[in-house]
């Protein structure tokens, strides 16, 4: 079922991608990475940000997600701000070698878009995909965590430290997972005929 990914049941559990411009490989770098886990922390603490999979890659990151407090668009668009605002400081301030070529990236993709100010970090889109079925959360779970084995990163999910492979794995994990399929039946789903 698409719902031509936009957010639309703002407390339904979605599956998202957020992509940086241009697919450069920002995340190559921890620092970057943090200031994503991070943000998600806060977004799970302050914003009722539920979190059920997730992997950070080198210029995307996946997330199995919903808003406790039906105002998940709200919560993205303050996360990507945020995290945009964080990784411009981060760039400015570390020893970075590809400054001045990702800074000039960044500030052509703001220029093609007039909601933007100087500098673009994440793309406008979020394609959010509306979970409808158990089968579709099994389906964007394993694909979260194979990214990092088809990418060439690790053999097994669980060794990628940016994933909730590990929690799934009942190792540590950067961040809480909710038990997703104890939640199946709270969490609202489009299901066929209703």
């Amino acid at each position: 079922m698409s719902t031509g990914y936009k957010i639309v049941e703002q407390d339904a559990l979605y599956y998202v991608t957020f992509q940086i411009v241009n697919w450069v490989d920002l995340f190559t770098r921890k620092v970057y990475r943090d200031i994503v886990i991070d943000s998600l922390k806060y977004c799970q603490a302050n914003k009722g940000l539920e979190i059920y999979a997730f992997v950070v890659m080198s210029n995307h990151t996946h997330i199995l997600l919903r808003s406790g407090n039906g105002k998940l668009s709200d919560t993205i668009r303050e996360f990507k701000s945020f995290t945009a605002k964080q990784i411009l400081l981060a760039i400015e301030m570390e020893a970075e070698s590809r400054r001045d070529w990702m800074l000039n990236l960044f500030e052509f993709s703001a220029k093609q878009h007039k909601r933007n100010e100087k500098y673009q970090i994440w793309t406008h889109e979020n394609h959010a995909e509306l979970i409808y079925s158990d089968k579709f959360i099994m389906q964007k779970i394993n694909y979260i965590h194979e990214n990092p084995i088809r990418a060439g990163i690790v053999e097994k999910a669980e060794d990628y430290l940016y994933s909730s492979a590990r929690a799934f794995a009942d190792m540590a994990c950067m961040l809480d997972i909710g038990n997703i399929l104890y939640s199946i039946e709270r969490i609202p789903l489009m299901r066929s005929g209703k």
